[in-house]
């Protein structure tokens, strides 16, 4: 009969690493006393990212004694004490390839129910001392699995584990691990899956997700972009949209033919005559043909790139240019679509725009674009143009500024706030897409929310550094990106939306550790190549691998936690 052979517990403390402070309770360690088991927790523990760890679904840890003897061979330790991955429960059985999902067990006066694999995270790793951990737990079939708490109890060291019932579709915990992190995940298996209550709802969103995918080829992610790395283009036209934006027409300078681009992505140019290190920038598409692209550009004070766009680019003049990119893009479908924008967020809703009427489309199409004034109100006649070609179109435009009134119709005075997109009606629906700056879209968003529109239909567009995903690591008002202060001697390594550019340090694992250096918002979470959470566009460059990750990132994509550069690299990061 398997049995609990230790119980261990432990509150979230402060740990340093990597010149930052992570709050986690992976530091468990033996009890002897007898604990309760509550819905939440065990008394006297504790998680300290209970995004990732804890709560209802995951409320006890369990891993096997068995998999502590395989670990101090496979790692060669012998320090492996119980409680050290992390877990509340060490058990004598309950093989990860023999428990299934939806299990349920009496252990001393509590009853469990398995909900799910343990979630793939660096902090076990911490633990250990052993980087690659959470790799290797699931490479090797050997994650370990959650609890929820069915009926509250006291549990002991020492108590029986008693199995009081089968979840159904008999899928185990280790299978239901590789379905999720382990390339070739079959889909049927997953919607078994999908079929048993007792998955917790993390994990079945996953799965239901990918299901879907499976379904829908067109909601797979983008193909492999078009070219790698730079394109060299000749600008054929500049116009000077406004005081402040400026349209660059560009054509191959070899003459060939460009791929169409989904109505709204962008381009990343590099600009070798701004500059040394040429500066790289990603501007949306605001138009497109099969013999050139067009994009519009905004000059920012202090803007090196963009004034030198709007000040010194001329006609003739030639530049790098990377294939069309972004998921930000109009879907197919009959719905109605909200085209929503402020300022130089016109650019990639345009480009939607200009495909909607070249389909001569018959969906409901709701116009809103926000500026200063009609001075600013750039592309404005085009887009006007578009609309009127429309069978169902909407228009409706916002000048915040105090300037005189006008009969104009279709044009407010006045803020697009709450009260404005309120009095428009906008069906519910609807597929929003919203473009402009980060405290507007922000704003947005709630606003569409609040008047019934789901989160799911409301995309959004964002070219700053996108937000941090540093799952337990402990908010210290990093600074903005910056050079490192150890100034590297490998190949280039440019961080496009942060506009940074800098000499790899080979000290370094990884391109992860490289923009930490920088202070460039990262995204991660296992930092071994499991999970994919630091999956970012690689423009251009190559790239090896150490360790190699799990699965392959999607194409023109690179897992930023193993990668070091071979070459110059520039990421959409």
């Amino acid at each position: 009969m398997a049995k609990l052979l230790s119980l261990n517990v432990g509150r979230p403390r402060d740990v340093a690493w990597k010149g930052r402070v992570v709050h986690t309770g992976i530091w468990k360690s033996p009890t002897t006393r007898p604990v309760m088991a509550r819905r939440l927790n065990l008394d006297g523990d504790g998680q300290g990212d209970l995004a990732g760890h804890g709560g209802e679904q995951r409320a006890v840890m369990v891993y096997q004694a068995e998999s502590y003897e395989y670990w101090a061979r496979q790692l060669d330790r012998t320090d492996l004490t119980y409680g050290i991955f992390g877990e509340n429960f060490t058990v004598d059985g309950l093989p990860d390839d023999q428990v299934c999902i939806g299990d349920r067990y009496r252990i001393g006066d509590a009853e469990f129910e398995v909900t799910q694999p343990r979630t793939t995270c660096y902090r076990v790793g911490l633990r250990l001392g052993e980087p690659r951990m959470a790799s290797l737990l699931v490479a090797h079939h050997r994650p370990g699995f959650y609890f929820r708490v069915r009926q509250e109890g006291l549990v002991r060291a020492g108590d029986d584990i008693v199995k009081l019932g089968t979840g159904p579709e008999q899928i185990t915990v280790a299978s239901a691990d590789a379905l999720l992190y382990l390339p070739g995940g079959d889909t049927e298996t997953m919607r078994r899956a999908l079929n048993v209550p007792a998955l917790s709802p993390g994990w079945r969103d996953s799965f239901r997700e990918l299901v879907d995918q499976a379904g829908h080829p067109r909601r797979e992610p983008a193909p492999r972009p078009a070219w790698d790395g730079f394109r060299r283009m000749r600008v054929a036209e500049l116009v000077h949209e406004t005081e402040l934006v400026t349209s660059v027409s560009l054509r191959p300078a070899d003459g060939g033919a460009l791929p169409v681009p989904r109505p709204g992505q962008y381009l990343t140019v590099r600009l070798p005559a701004a500059g040394e290190p040429a500066p790289v920038r990603s501007y949306s598409l605001s138009a497109s043909a099969l013999d050139g692209y067009r994009i519009s550009v905004k000059r920012e004070r202090h803007g090196r790139a963009s004034g030198y766009i709007g000040t010194a680019l001329a006609v003739g003049d030639e530049l790098d240019v990377a294939a069309p990119r972004g998921e930000f893009v109009l879907g197919d479908g009959d719905e109605p679509v909200v085209l929503l924008s402020a300022g130089i967020g016109v650019t990639p809703v345009l480009a939607m725009l200009r495909s909607l009427a070249a389909q001569r489309s018959t969906r409901a199409v709701w116009w809103l674009h926000t500026t200063n004034r009609p001075a600013t109100h750039a592309l404005a006649a085009e887009a006007a143009r578009l609309i009127r070609s429309l069978p169902d179109a909407h228009s409706h435009i916002f000048y915040t500024a105090d300037t005189a009134e006008t009969s104009e119709a279709g044009v407010t005075h006045g803020r697009l706030d709450r009260d404005a997109l309120a009095a428009l009606g906008l069906p519910t629906d609807a597929s929003v897409y919203l473009c402009g700056p980060s405290g507007f879209m922000d704003a947005m968003t709630a606003v569409l929310g609040a008047l019934g529109i789901a989160p799911g239909r409301i995309h959004t567009e964002m070219f700053a550094s996108l937000s941090a995903i540093n799952p337990g690591v402990v908010a210290d008002g990093r600074p903005a990106p910056h050079t490192p202060a150890t100034a590297g001697t490998g190949p280039m390594i440019t961080f496009a939306r942060a506009a940074l550019t800098t000499a790899f340090d080979v000290d370094l694992a990884s391109l992860l550790e490289m923009a930490e250096a920088c202070d460039v918002p990262t995204r991660w979470s296992c930092r071994t190549g499991v999970c994919q959470t630091c999956s970012t566009p690689l423009l251009s460059g190559t790239v090896s691998y150490s360790p190699d990750p799990l699965d392959d990132p999607a194409a023109g994509h690179v897992l930023l936690c193993c990668a070091r550069p071979e070459t110059d690299v520039v990421l959409d990061l």
